[in-house]
C-alpha cells in the first residue's frame, strides 16, 4: 500500500492541470507551427519530465485539440487567445504572462527601398493616430470595437501592387469576415498602401510558408502578427515595430459549465451565418477545375510517355527519350505531391506572377502523368502480341496499328485503373491550400477557424468528396458496360 507522501506524488504526476508556466514540464503543449510560441516552448521538448510539443498548422486546430483534451494547454498570442475564449467559455487564459514580444513586417533581404517606404508609412500612421484607431477598432473596449473602421482613401495608385502574404486564421490580426480578409494587420496594410499609392493584394497561405514566399519574391511583404527573432532575421529583414503583445497560456476552463447548442444551430453557424456556404462553393469549383484539367494533362502526357517506353521495349529505339521518361517517372513517383507543388510554386515559378490555379493544374497534371503512364503501358502490354502482328500483316504502319488496334483494347483494360487515378487526383488536390489556394478542404478550414467547430465542416467536406467519387464511379461503370455491349456485337 502506498504511503500518504507517495500517493500525493502520484496524484501530482497524473494531474494535467496547469495553473502557471511552472506546470508545463511533463505536459502536452500545443502551438502553431513556426510561431514564436513554438520557439518559446521548444526548450521544454525532450526534457527529463517528458514534455511533449504538439505543432499545428493552424491556431484553431490547437484550440480544438485543447477542447477535446488531446493536449493540456496552448501557448499563443494574447489577442488571438481572447478571440478564442470569447466564443469558447470552456477555455480560459491564465493570468501569468508567458513572454513579451513585438510585431513587425518582414521584407526580402536587401530590399532597402521598400523597407524605408514601409518604415516611413508606419511612423506616419503611428504619429497621426491611424494605427491606434485600427488597433482600438479590433481590441478596444466593448463600446469601442467596430467604431473606428479604416476606410481606404481615394488616392492615385500609380505605384503598382503590393503583394502581402498572411495567414488569415489569426484573429484579430488577420481573419475572414463576410468573405474578405480583415484584421489589424490587413487594415494597417490598406493604410500603408494609401500612403504609398499602391494597390493591395493579399495572399492567404500557411504561416510557415510566409517567409519562404517573401524570400522567393512571391510576396513583397509578410504581415501575420510576426515577431522578430534572430533566426528569422537571418532570412528576411524586418520593419519597425507596429504592435506590442505577449504570449499567454490557454487552458481548459473546468468551471465553465458551458451549454452546447443544437445540431441545427451548428448548421446555421457553420454555413448560413455570414454566408459561410460561399467558401464551400468557391472551394468546390476550384477543386473540380483543377482535377479536370490536371487529369487531361495526365492522360495526354502519360500516354506519350507510355508509347515512348513501349516502343523502346519492343524495338530498342528512342533510347534518350526513354531515359528521360524513366528519370521523370522515378522523380515524380518517388517524391510526395505536396513537395512537388511547393517546388513548382516557390522554386520553378519563383519570379513569375502566375495564377495559383494554373500552378496547381500543372503540378497535379505532372504528378498524375507519371502514374497514368505506367497504367497505359501495362494496358498496352496486356493486349495479345498477335493483335499487333495481325495489324502489321494487313499493311498498317506501326502508328496505325497502335492507334486503331492496340490502344482501343488497352483503354478498355485500363479503364478501372484510370478511374482510380481520377479519384486519387481529386483527393490529392486537398493540399492546394499550402500555396494559398482555396480548394474544398481549405474552405472547410476557413469555416473551422471562424466557428471553432470541427465536426460539421469536416463532415460536410468529406460528404462532398464522397458524392463526387460516387458520381465518377457510376459514370465509369456505365462506360464499362457500354464497351462490353459494343464488343458483344
Amino acid at each position: 500500500m502506498l504511503s500518504t507522501a507517495n500517493a500525493a506524488d502520484t496524484t501530482s504526476q497524473n494531474d494535467n492541470t496547469i495553473t502557471s508556466a511552472k506546470d508545463i514540464p511533463g505536459k502536452k503543449v500545443g502551438v502553431q507551427l513556426g510561431t514564436t510560441g513554438d520557439e518559446y516552448v521548444t526548450k521544454y521538448e525532450g526534457d527529463e519530465k517528458g514534455t511533449t510539443i504538439e505543432r499545428y498548422n493552424k491556431a484553431a486546430d490547437a484550440i480544438q485539440s485543447l477542447k477535446q483534451q488531446k493536449i493540456d494547454c496552448v501557448v499563443i498570442d494574447e489577442q488571438t487567445a481572447k478571440s478564442f475564449t470569447e466564443k469558447n467559455s470552456d477555455i480560459k487564459i491564465l493570468d501569468e504572462e508567458f513572454a513579451k514580444e513585438q510585431y513587425a513586417l518582414c521584407i526580402k533581404k536587401g530590399n532597402k527601398e521598400l523597407l524605408d517606404k514601409l518604415n516611413n508609412a508606419i511612423d506616419e500612421l503611428q504619429a497621426d493616430g491611424t494605427l491606434s484607431d485600427i488597433v482600438t477598432n479590433y481590441t478596444g473596449s466593448a463600446k469601442e470595437i467596430g467604431t473606428k473602421p479604416y476606410n481606404e482613401k481615394n488616392v492615385d495608385r500609380k505605384n503598382g501592387t503590393l503583394v502581402v502574404a498572411t495567414n488569415a486564421q489569426f484573429k484579430p490580426y488577420e481573419y475572414y469576415e463576410d468573405g474578405k480578409i480583415v484584421g489589424i494587420d490587413m487594415d494597417m496594410m490598406r493604410a500603408i498602401c494609401d500612403k504609398l499609392g499602391m494597390e493591395l493584394k493579399i495572399e492567404d497561405i500557411e504561416f510557415d510558408s510566409i517567409i519562404t514566399s517573401v524570400q522567393s519574391g512571391k510576396a513583397d511583404v509578410g504581415a501575420a502578427g510576426m515577431s522578430v527573432t534572430e533566426d528569422r532575421k537571418k532570412n528576411v529583414d524586418f520593419s519597425n515595430f507596429y504592435a506590442e503583445t505577449r504570449q499567454v497560456i490557454v487552458v481548459r476552463n473546468t468551471e465553465s459549465g458551458a451549454a452546447g447548442i443544437s445540431f441545427f444551430e451548428k448548421l446555421q453557424q457553420n454555413f448560413v451565418d455570414s454566408s459561410r456556404w460561399s467558401y464551400i462553393v468557391t472551394g468546390l469549383g476550384n477543386t473540380l477545375l483543377i482535377t479536370l484539367f490536371a487529369i487531361i494533362i495526365g492522360i495526354v502526357l502519360g500516354a506519350l510517355i507510355a508509347i515512348v517506353r513501349t516502343i523502346h521495349d519492343q524495338n530498342h529505339k528512342l533510347k534518350i527519350l526513354n531515359f528521360i521518361c524513366k528519370l521523370y517517372l522515378t522523380i515524380i513517383r518517388g517524391t510526395p505531391a505536396m513537395i512537388q507543388l511547393l517546388i513548382i510554386y516557390y522554386v520553378i515559378f519563383a519570379s513569375v506572377n502566375i495564377d495559383k490555379i494554373l500552378v496547381a493544374v500543372v503540378a497535379f497534371g505532372l504528378n498524375s502523368a507519371a502514374y497514368v503512364a505506367e497504367v497505359i503501358r501495362s494496358g498496352i502490354n496486356s493486349v495479345d502480341k498477335g493483335q499487333f502482328e495481325a495489324g502489321r500483316s494487313l499493311g498498317l504502319t506501326y502508328k496505325q496499328t497502335m492507334l486503331s488496334i492496340i490502344l482501343p483494347q488497352a483503354f478498355k483494360n485500363i479503364l478501372p485503373a484510370l478511374c482510380n487515378e481520377c479519384i486519387s487526383l481529386l483527393k490529392e488536390t486537398a493540399i492546394s491550400g499550402y500555396i494559398g489556394l482555396t480548394d474544398l478542404t481549405k474552405a472547410g478550414d476557413i469555416i473551422r477557424s471562424q466557428t471553432f467547430e470541427a465536426f460539421i465542416p469536416l463532415i460536410a467536406v468529406a460528404l462532398i468528396y464522397l458524392v463526387i467519387v460516387m458520381i465518377l464511379t457510376v459514370g465509369v461503370n456505365k462506360l464499362e458496360r457500354k464497351l462490353k455491349n459494343d464488343n458483344a456485337r
